[in-house]
């Protein structure tokens, strides 16, 4: 059966419906109880076989989590796809104008989620409601997961599916992240790869003193600001896709009290990193900026405590495009939009990195248009989330059958 043949059974109405119920639903990370129940029951009614999978996270959060897990097991042999999102979101900003749990204009829907990432659920869940009622028999297998805790820390989702073994022997990954959308690109846009990150804090320690003589003492807060300045200063590695790093000053703690100098300060930090760096490289790089401070503070690098050693810290990587299946991902694109997806590289970090470095298959990120990811008045194009489902239903087709 041709992709053509096919596409009635991905609607627009039936689409936005099913996204609109998906904002309505509140989602912030840590509180993903209420969705996870309505996408199984949802994925269930539509007689897709859908389980809970729960986890614990017992070494720093303590945090006791679901992710909505499909298996589809083909009737021979051969690949085995992972479909990836999260239904988690972050929390409620200010400044909203729209509906933040959704409301329609035109071709848009606003809401918390809309775009990031419950646009990619929704095509996903979609696609597989059409390819389960049009392909009874097919080859090879299906995982898709719907993930929590992807916008809070560790990635605690994706990550207990590797670590518990779900994700073995998977071939290729599509986490339907909104790339058009993160990029600023027209869809189709399509990631070949991401930054990586780590989480770390630096702290210093000074002399306390009277606030009315503070050249007696040493202080951490003066000294963090030197080491603040020398981190504009860092040399980074140049990825020839993936650019070059980032620091980013997250937090800053100090407090002398009413009238000391203060002893202790803290400097958290988000480092972005390229394929090349790792914990060692940005350790020598916050000594480098430390010495260029000339600081009389003692000080400590701490990188943040992680659930498990796979979890340490998100690993950039980047993919050829000249592999076997994202050829045929490339295929289904072009066919179902009519034209070639641009190809970019993202700049930040999320479950991808865990898919695309941690299970030895290569990972792509696809998905909506919109704006105001993580930001008052996000929107996604309802177009683009339809596309994106037709894309994976044409992907799985071509592959599958």
């Amino acid at each position: 059966m041709t992709v053509g043949e096919q596409m009635y059974k991905i609607e627009k109405e039936e689409t936005t419906k099913l996204l609109l119920n998906l904002v309505n639903i509140d989602s912030p990370y840590f509180k993903e109880d209420r969705i996870m129940e309505y996408v199984q029951d949802w994925l269930i009614n539509n007689n897709i076989d859908a389980s809970i999978h729960e986890y614990h996270e017992s070494n720093v959060t303590d945090f006791k989590g679901k992710n909505v897990v499909v298996v589809l097991e083909g009737n021979n042999s051969g690949p085995v796809i992972c479909l990836n999102g999260h239904l988690d979101t972050v929390m409620l900003c200010k400044g909203w104008t729209t509906a933040p749990k959704g409301e329609l204009i035109g071709d848009r829907l606003y809401g918390v989620g809309a775009l990031d990432m419950k646009s990619g659920c929704a095509a996903t869940m979609i696609a597989l409601k059409a390819f389960t009622e049009n392909h009874k028999s097919f080859d090879g297998k299906i995982i898709a997961a719907f993930v929590s805790v992807e916008e809070g820390p560790y990635g605690m989702g994706t990550n207990a599916l590797i670590e518990d073994g779900y994700l073995k022997n998977v071939d290729f990954s599509i986490i339907t992240e909104p790339s058009a959308g993160f990029t600023g690109k027209e869809f189709p846009d399509i990631c070949f790869g991401a930054r990586g990150g780590y989480g770390l804090e630096i702290e210093l320690f000074g002399k306390s003193t009277h606030a009315a003589n503070p050249q007696l003492g040493v202080s951490a807060a003066v000294d963090a600001a030197k080491v603040i300045c020398e981190l504009e200063n860092v040399e980074y590695i140049e990825d020839p896709h993936l650019g070059k790093g980032s620091v980013c000053v997250v937090a800053v703690e100090s407090d002398g009290g009413a009238c000391s100098v203060p002893d202790y300060a803290m400097i958290r930090l988000f480092w972005h990193i390229v394929i090349g760096e790792n914990e060692d490289t940005i350790t020598k790089e916050v000594k480098k900026a430390i010495e260029r401070a000339n600081i009389e503070c003692s000080y400590k690098i701490n990188f943040r405590e992680v659930p498990s050693e796979g979890a340490r810290g998100f690993m950039p990587y980047t993919i050829t495009g000249e592999e076997p299946m994202t050829k045929a991902f490339m295929s289904a694109i072009e066919k179902v939009c009519n034209t070639k997806p641009t190809i970019s590289y993202f700049q930040s970090i999320g479950d991808f990195n865990y898919l695309g470095t941690r299970i030895g298959a290569p990972a792509v990120i696809f998905g909506a248009a919109g704006s105001n990811f993580h930001g008052s008045d996000e929107y996604v194009e309802l177009d683009s989330v339809v596309k994106t489902a037709e894309v994976i239903y044409a992907f799985l087709e071509k592959v599958l059958c």
